[in-house]
C-alpha cells in the first residue's frame, strides 16, 4: 500500500543557490540515502514521484517550502522523518512531515500566494515613499520573457518593519503565486528602483487553497 507524505522545509546556507531542478535531485538523492521506499513512474525513464509546490528563485532563502512525495509502501512517520534528517544535504532542514491523502490535488494548484520578507542591506533614501508611489499606482507594466502583465494587481500586501535591533529595515511582501499569475519580489524592488541584490529576501509562508 503507498502512501503520500507532506514534508515542510528551509531552504539557506549552499542550498539557496540551488535551482529547482537539482532541488528536486537532492531531494531524491536524499530519500535514496534514507532508505526510503520512493515511487518512481514507469516506462523507459522512470522519474521519482516528487511534487515541489512553488520555485524558490536562486539567491533567496526559504523557512516554509513543501515537498510531496509518494512512497511504494507504509513507514511511520517518526521514521520517515528521522530518515530523512539523517540523509538532508546541509543547507535543508525539516520542519514537519505528515500524510496527507493519496489523491489530494498537487501542490502548484494549490498555492495562491507567497509572504516575503525583504531586508535592507543599504540605507535606502525616501523608502516609504518609494514603495507608496509602487502602491499607488493604478498599474505597473512590466515584461517578463517577452511578455507583458500588470505586476501591480499581483501585490496583494506591503509594508515595512520598523529598525530591528541591528538598524535593518524589512519588507514585507504578499504577492500572487499562482501558476498563471505570479508576483516577484525582485520586481516590486525593481519598481521601487532598488536593486534586489542590495538585499536579502526570504520566503516565509505559502498560503495554500482549499482542496
Amino acid at each position: 500500500m503507498s502512501m503520500r507524505i507532506r514534508i515542510i522545509f528551509s531552504k539557506a546556507g549552499a542550498m539557496q543557490y540551488v535551482g529547482h531542478l537539482d532541488l528536486h535531485r537532492a531531494w531524491e538523492r536524499t530519500f535514496r540515502r534514507a532508505d526510503l521506499p520512493l515511487e518512481y513512474s514507469q516506462g523507459f525513464h522512470p522519474q521519482p514521484h516528487l511534487n515541489l509546490a512553488c520555485a524558490l528563485p536562486v539567491g533567496f532563502t526559504s523557512q516554509c517550502e513543501i515537498l510531496d512525495a509518494w512512497l511504494e509502501q507504509d513507514c511511520p512517520i517518526t521514521d520517515i522523518q528521522q530518515a530523512i534528517g539523517t540523509a538532508l544535504p546541509p543547507g535543508l532542514g525539516i520542519h514537519s512531515v505528515e500524510e496527507i491523502d493519496l489523491h489530494a490535488s498537487t501542490l502548484p494548484s494549490r498555492v495562491q500566494s507567497a509572504v516575503y520578507a525583504i531586508t535592507f542591506l543599504d540605507a535606502i533614501p525616501n523608502l516609504q515613499d518609494r514603495l507608496q508611489q509602487v502602491l499607488s499606482a493604478a498599474h505597473l507594466p512590466r515584461m517578463r520573457r517577452n511578455k507583458s502583465y500588470d505586476l501591480r494587481p499581483l501585490i496583494e500586501a506591503a509594508y515595512l518593519f520598523p529598525p530591528n535591533e541591528q538598524g535593518e529595515i524589512r519588507l514585507h511582501l504578499q504577492l500572487s503565486a499562482r501558476q498563471a499569475a505570479t508576483g516577484r519580489p525582485e520586481e516590486v524592488l525593481d519598481a521601487m528602483e532598488i536593486r534586489f541584490e542590495t538585499t536579502r529576501i526570504h520566503r516565509e509562508e505559502l498560503i495554500l487553497g482549499d482542496d
